[in-house]
């Protein structure tokens, strides 16, 4: 094999599945519906994911906003959270996440106090997920972190998410 492909052998080639169990990840069951919509509608090659929450078997498990004084830790767990069940809801939809081509883009929303600005922090829980499921190449794509004074259910943080397969 030349040594130009050789180079390119790496997370892009793991199977996702073997490449969660090495990170000790198993995949939720996905999580319910939570109103009048489709959890991923495919155009195309493009996967669109709903918003997703930080749910832990159909709850939320992070709620409240972001403040100053909240651990930024928590906020990443909750956008971590966020990816676990967007990757469930892509399992159930395509069967196998080996199909994942890349991640186009996230948009996170971050249930905010005045004067917390730090949005951006909160979604790298869910893009640094992302990263180590995929790889850098499949995993790291666009993305907006915006802040919102309420979400559904006091949830801390509600994450879209657009794949390509």
């Amino acid at each position: 094999m030349p040594a130009i492909q050789k180079e390119r052998i790496g997370l892009h080639d793991m199977d996702i599945y073997a490449r969660l169990q090495e990170l000790g990840i198993e995949l939720p069951p996905p999580p319910p519906v939570g109103g009048l919509y489709k959890p991923v509608q495919q155009v195309g090659n493009l996967l669109f994911v709903s918003g997703q929450g930080p749910m832990v078997a159909g709850a939320p498990e992070v709620v409240g906003k972001m403040s100053a004084e909240r651990p930024i830790e928590e906020g990443k767990h909750a956008a971590r959270l966020c990816a676990l069940n967007a990757l469930s809801l892509l399992h159930r939809h395509l069967g196998d996440l080996n199909k994942v081509k890349s991640t186009v883009k996230l948009l996170a929303f971050v249930q905010s106090m005045p004067g917390f600005n730090r949005q951006p922090e909160v979604a790298n829980g869910a893009s640094q997920l992302l990263i180590d499921v995929f790889g850098e190449e499949r995993g790291l794509g666009a993305r907006s972190a915006v802040g919102t004074n309420e979400l559904p259910m006091d949830i801390a943080v509600e994450i879209e998410f657009i794949f390509e397969v």
